[in-house]
């Protein structure tokens, strides 16, 4: 039997969602609503430029710019914050939204804040 530590036992790592929300800065006040109403443990925003299929998006005037947000968190609340944004923004906005795995250290900073739904 094989003794060796890995990685995660030395650092004690746990998994977690990245989720991330690329959109148009004009709605970044109303998506900011919705995280804090889902109660998300908090959010990083950043601009964000670049090119896609719709052409390039510049980030130096508020009408044309994007925003990037990040979210970590568990599973569950991953999905209930892509499927609330898909609902409410899809139709209406440029936005593009994806999931990844990330391993964190200190998983108690990414828990659900207390209170109501």
């Amino acid at each position: 039997m094989d003794s060796q530590l890995t990685a995660g036992d030395a650092m004690n790592i746990h998994h977690k969602k990245l989720v991330t929300i690329v959109t148009e800065a004009v709605i970044e006040r109303e998506i900011t609503h919705e995280l804090d109403a889902m109660r998300v443990p908090g959010y990083t925003i950043t601009n964000a430029r670049g090119k896609g299929r719709r052409g390039d998006r510049i980030a130096d005037w508020e009408h044309g710019a994007n925003i990037r947000i990040e979210v970590v968190c568990d599973d569950q609340l991953a999905m209930e914050v892509a499927e609330r944004l898909q609902n409410q923004y899809y139709n209406d906005y440029a936005m593009v939204l994806y999931i990844s795995d990330v391993d964190v250290l200190r998983p108690q900073k990414f828990d659900r804040l207390e209170g109501e739904s």
